[in-house]
């Protein structure tokens, strides 16, 4: 029995690595080419599961190699793909650039993750409806995830939106009324809000204003700083934890996934988000998207060496 179901894309990302990224109409040379998991969905099931959550994703791959490629590899992992629909032609693919100092640019071909619709996220959620926690990032169709988070809080779930990326019409009407939580980071909390959103100061003002949008409680994720939150029982910061980074790619989807299996253990919201922060943290010092989820061990050894006024 699943504990937290993820909603979201599956991608075969292609990682370029360079010294510096190129300037438009600019040519460089890479020095390596690599393959991973990937796609937003399907990160955040792996952060969680990896974190100890029993997971259920749903989503869809591709008939091509990449999409069996993914299925052996989640399956190994311990993921539920029974809501992973097949469909035919390619799988959705990111083309991704890293530079030397972990910066990132990302181009996503989403492949069968535009085949998703409401009527089979919904169904998927709601066959899975003894779930604690349902988790949706925004790389699939908007529509997919509003009926997904729709059909979660009729279950019963605690339902948490990742507004990554935020789309190009801005977020699907009503969804933060069926939002319990709601993550984004500066940028996404900016692009929502209209609000400028540099620091900890005017991203708390941002939670509010995503509150006052909707949702029941907003973080908004600063990276080195740390993240904001308000809920309505007040407000707070939780710090970084100090590592040197080399990629930041997935440092997100692991901040959300660990918070999703940490509240579906019904772990203190304190506890929950330091352990996301941890997550966050120790992804962006492994190179690649899934192979840089931290385990729950490396998780609490980082939060255990960092007690909470030392973060």
């Amino acid at each position: 029995m699943s504990s937290v179901v993820c909603i979201g894309s599956l991608n075969v990302d292609l990682v370029v690595r360079v010294t510096r990224l190129p300037g438009t109409g600019e040519t460089v040379t890479g020095h390596a080419l690599e393959r991973h998991l990937g796609g937003k969905g399907l990160n955040q099931a792996l952060s969680a599961a990896r974190a100890g959550g029993d997971v259920a994703l749903v989503g869809a791959a591709g008939t091509d190699e990449g999409g069996a490629w993914m299925r052996t590899e989640l399956g190994g992992e311990g993921v539920d793909l029974r809501g992973v629909a097949d469909v035919e032609g390619p799988s959705g693919t990111a083309l991704i650039e890293v530079d030397a100092e972990g910066a990132n640019r990302i181009v996503v071909i989403p492949g069968a993750n535009g085949w998703l619709t409401a009527d089979y996220t919904s169904a998927q959620v709601a066959r899975l409806g003894s779930a604690r926690v349902a988790l949706a990032p925004l790389e699939v169709p908007p529509a997919s995830v509003l009926g997904a988070l729709r059909a979660a809080r009729a279950a019963g779930m605690r339902t948490i939106l990742n507004t990554a990326p935020v789309p190009p019409d801005g977020l699907p009407e009503g969804i933060l009324d069926v939002t319990d939580i709601v993550i984004a980071n500066e940028h996404e909390a900016s692009l929502i809000t209209a609000r400028s959103v540099d620091g900890v100061e005017s991203a708390y003002a941002a939670a509010h204003a995503l509150r006052d949008l909707g949702a029941h409680s907003a973080i908004v994720t600063l990276g080195a700083e740390g993240a904001v939150w308000s809920t309505p029982d007040g407000d707070g910061h939780t710090p970084a934890y100090p590592v040197t980074p080399i990629d930041t790619v997935a440092a997100g989807d692991a901040f959300c996934g660990v918070l999703a299996a940490s509240l579906a253990r019904d772990l203190p919201w304190d506890t929950a988000l330091r352990r996301a922060s941890a997550a966050g943290a120790l992804a962006t010092t492994v190179a690649g998207a899934a192979p840089s989820l931290p385990s729950a061990a490396a998780i609490d050894r980082l939060v255990a060496a960092h007690p909470p006024e030392d973060t």
